[in-house]
């Protein structure tokens, strides 16, 4: 389950688009952040896609993606060196699930190294989609867990979100803000749509005639749509961005990424009785999926910058920012093995919030203190920098950027090894609940967390 949000320069605080994205997977499903250049390619290349290949373009562009180790080349956000960013989220219809096809993820790889703009991404996406049509499983545990997608798609101009069933498909442009989470939110107001797609719904007695046909409505599965909380979700992000309409910044996304939920707006968080209608996800009996991953993307006219925090529960992570200006400090991050390494990000870190969950009431402060201040001291170097980018020649103002990324990776890895020794020596008070407890020790065993 995921959370995807786009708010555009006429709902910003500065004026720049803000996209992010949420990445619910499996709790031992690793994610990576990668950075693929920019490339050529002969004529008769093929891209090979997780369960089928196809031809290759010319030209690839450079992208940033966050992603799932396991997958082949798909990612579940990224970017690209023009400043086109894409999330996808799982979505149930009532359409025929293929056994093959490409992956949503597949076709985000593939639309960011191949366009230029928002529009062109979405082009190539419902080309894709129907040309190929879209399959397999989506989960690196379960061959049968196949599921369609929707997307958001944006650029510092313009957004769109795109949501599908099948090889069916409908596009709306984003007017201010946009938000989507595990289900279709599309009725009858889209501005672009597949061939055939309300004669579809018509045949099959979805709808009686187009004057009543809504997307959503006709397409969803109803049944999973509560399962998965979706509404709650995107309504829980929407509110909160609307709340801020006009004023909102990179901090205030990166709140929402971290959100529990209404429920625990007034009391402290367990992690052991999140749910679903959380933004900031945590797996246990209620909730499905674990937060893996979080991305906010700050487009601005004159520069880009990348926050991920390459790691589980934003709530207890760091966004650090990266750039396509100088993205040496991308090449050096070590892919995280499928199962626990000790040594890559996204393992440190997951050590490091398995231990806190145990007694989260103590220990998360500690963690979420040290990280805050981290975090908020990368954004005041990041800012600083950005304002003296018209004093410093190109070359220093690389050497700059490559600088921020390298420290706050380097600092990462330090936060974690010190808050590390101090919670795990200290006493539980408020244990988790055995059950909880012992459902995790399971779930580590697995992965050779001891």
């Amino acid at each position: 389950m995921c959370d995807t949000i786009i708010v555009l320069g006429n709902s910003t605080e500065d004026g720049s688009t803000i996209f992010a994205k949420n990445s619910d997977r499996e709790a031992n499903e690793p994610h990576a952040i990668c950075y693929l250049p920019s490339s050529t390619h002969n004529n008769s290349e093929q891209i090979q896609c997780q369960y089928i290949s196809i031809p290759q373009v010319k030209e690839t562009f450079a992208v940033i993606l966050s992603k799932p180790v396991w997958l082949k080349i798909g990612c579940e956000m990224g970017a690209n060196e023009f400043g086109v960013v894409m999330g996808n989220e799982a979505v149930f219809t009532k359409e025929k699930y293929e056994e093959e096809g490409l992956l949503g993820m597949d076709l985000m790889t593939i639309s960011l190294q191949r366009s230029k703009t928002a529009k062109e991404a979405l082009e190539i996406v419902t080309d894709l989609l129907e040309k190929y049509g879209q399959g397999g499983s989506g989960h690196p545990f379960d061959p049968n867990y196949i599921y369609h997608n929707s997307f958001i798609i944006a650029d510092l101009n313009e957004a769109w979100i795109l949501e599908t069933a099948n090889k069916f498909w409908v596009a709306k442009k984003v007017d201010n803000i946009g938000t989507i989470s595990n289900g279709l939110t599309i009725e009858d107001n889209w501005n672009r749509a597949s061939s055939g797609l309300i004669e579809n719904a018509i045949k099959k007695g979805w709808c009686e005639s187009k004057s009543d046909f809504n997307f959503s409505k006709c397409y969803s599965d109803p049944e999973l749509r509560i399962i998965t909380n979706c509404i709650e979700r995107q309504s829980r992000t929407i509110n909160l961005l609307f709340d801020k309409k006009g004023q909102v910044k990179v901090t205030d996304i990166m709140e929402i990424l971290r959100d529990h939920g209404l429920k625990f707006k007034e009391k402290p968080f367990q992690p052991s009785k999140g749910t679903m209608s959380s933004v900031c996800m945590h797996l246990n009996s209620k909730a499905i999926s674990q937060t893996t991953a979080s991305y906010v993307a700050h487009l601005a006219k004159d520069i880009h910058v990348h926050w991920l925090t390459g790691t589980s529960a934003p709530c207890l992570s760091i966004f650090k920012p990266f750039f396509f200006e100088n993205p040496e400090a991308l090449k050096n991050i070590k892919v995280p093995s499928l199962k626990n390494d000790n040594k890559s990000l996204w393992w440190r870190h997951e050590i490091l919030h398995r231990e806190a969950i145990l007694d989260y009431q103590k220990r998360a402060p500690i963690i979420v203190k040290n990280s805050q201040e981290l975090e908020q001291e990368l954004i005041n170097e990041v800012n600083d920098v950005l304002n003296k980018s018209d004093s410093i020649n190109k070359e220093e103002f690389k050497i700059k950027l490559n600088e921020i990324s390298t420290k706050a990776l380097d600092q990462n890895f330090s936060l974690i090894k010190s808050v590390y020794e101090t919670i795990s020596k200290m006493e539980i008070e408020k244990s988790a609940p055995k059950s909880y407890i012992k459902f995790w020790k399971k779930l580590n065993a697995e992965v050779n967390i001891n």
